[in-house]
């Protein structure tokens, strides 16, 4: 029974640390493109940039979802949830911001026709 413990914890800690980098990479990536869109004046950078931050926190979140499989005390699951609901909250609210520029492209485009 050791033995498929450690193994799990072994499995668990090793696709926390790969979500994390995937995590990492996407929200880098986004933010260079965001600042070469800038560079441009791209139209959409703002919408670009938020739609990279939430996919990157959504592999971060997915890291975190991860380690309440290897948690052991009430306390650190109380750290974890907390990470957990602040990283929620952070994906809702880019993903708020994704749908009213959007919404604003839409209604700039409808308008100019």
């Amino acid at each position: 029974m050791e033995i498929l413990e450690t193994i799990l914890h072994s499995f668990v800690n090793l696709a926390m640390l790969l979500f994390e980098y995937i995590g990492v990479g996407v929200i880098t990536f986004a933010g260079i493109q965001g600042l070469v869109n800038y560079i441009r004046r791209a139209p959409d950078t703002r919408l670009t940039l938020a739609q990279g931050l939430a996919m990157g926190l959504e592999f971060k979140l997915g890291s975190e979802i991860l380690r309440t499989v290897v948690v052991r005390s009430l306390s650190e699951i109380a750290i974890v949830g907390s990470i957990i609901a602040l990283r929620a909250v952070l994906t809702v609210l880019i993903h708020w911001e994704i749908k009213n520029e959007k919404a604003d492209e839409s209604q700039k485009g409808s308008s100019n026709s």
